[in-house]
């Protein structure tokens, strides 16, 4: 079995993007700027109302994994699709990035492969209109032993604690690769998804991983504060390293007993969609390759620049020449 760099598990939606604007969202009940799980009827409807759509492979870290692989890392991403349509278009999309998707579509699977809608406001912000379909329903099975055995860095995404087995995979993913010398972490993903497994992301956190990258509001939920200081050093006491980003303020790293604060050049978003999933890509690429801490979070804010910079969730520039021009490559 190959030896990867960087290994994600997540789910596998394909993100179906349009531009709109706030009357549509009301007129479509669409909350704005959140995402929100909706049902299989729900999302045809949403989907038939879109125009000019943009039909992209996504899912948190699956983007993550396409920037670090589009970085250099050699990645691989770990999903389950459906053997329809929209399933193989997301497999071979993936592999076309220059990222392994590790498990083949599943013949006869139990649900449609997951499919986000995604409304992007003049204003940038995206609303998310996610059918979680087949990928949900990833477990310990579709997660081979030899790719988390032998990953140098495996990131997990949140999300996926909504099902026990999901719970499961991820635990003995993370065990596997501390097993064999490699570095976890996990994308904490949204503050409901805290609010809903809080105990088991600490117990995850703090007995299983070596990193967790997540906002100020994700960071803050973990243990019910207002107070990102004290949210900071509550986490930075039970994992080695904690990584908040916090908008145009910047990104706080704590690593190796010290804190760092890396600034961030503020500008208007064209597409927000992806800019949390870009820093991890280029945070973690730092990590892979032996930069300084501080030296990883510029790289992830110049990742994250880039991708709000254009609509859609993952890098269109060459980002080695972006990172060689900035003197950090």
């Amino acid at each position: 079995m190959k030896t990867y760099q960087i290994v994600g598990i997540g789910n596998a939606v394909v993100d179906v993007i349009s531009q709109s604007d706030d009357s549509f969202l009301a007129h479509m009940g669409i909350e704005k700027g959140i995402m929100q799980l909706i049902e299989r009827d729900r999302g045809e409807v949403l989907y038939g109302a879109m125009e000019n759509r943009v039909q992209t492979p996504g899912g948190s870290v699956a983007n993550t994994i396409a920037g670090a692989g589009a970085l250099g890392l050699d990645a691989a991403f770990i999903g389950r699709v459906h053997d329809d349509a929209l399933g193989h278009f997301y497999a071979d999309a993936m592999n076309e990035d220059g990222v392994d998707f590790v498990n083949p579509p599943v013949a006869g699977g139990e649900l449609p492969t997951s499919r986000s809608m995604i409304f992007v406001s003049p204003d940038g912000e995206r609303s998310m209109n996610t059918y979680l379909g087949i990928s949900s329903e990833l477990s310990s099975k579709d997660v081979p032993n030899a790719v988390a055995g032998s990953a140098q860095i495996m990131f997990l995404e949140g999300y996926l604690f909504d099902k026990d087995k999901g719970k499961s995979a991820f635990m003995e993913a993370a065990r596997d690769c501390r097993k064999g010398g490699g570095k976890s972490g996990i994308a904490i993903s949204d503050p409901f998804c805290v609010e809903r497994h809080r105990a088991d992301f600490l117990s995850l956190i703090e007995n299983d991983l070596d990193f967790v990258i997540g906002n100020e509001d994700e960071i803050k939920s973990l243990f019910e504060t207002d107070d990102l200081d004290a949210a900071l050093a509550k986490t930075s006491a039970i994992c080695p390293l904690v990584v908040c980003t916090r908008s145009g303020d910047g990104v706080t790293v704590i690593g190796n007993g010290a804190r760092i604060d890396v600034p961030v050049t503020k500008v208007v978003p064209v597409d927000a969609t992806g800019a949390g999933d870009q820093f991890a890509a280029g945070f973690l690429f730092g990590l892979a390759t032996g930069r300084d801490l501080e030296t990883c979070a510029k790289i992830g804010n110049i990742c994250a620049a880039e991708v709000i910079s254009h609509i859609g969730p993952r890098p269109e520039a060459n980002m080695q020449d972006l990172l060689r021009e900035a003197g950090l490559l």
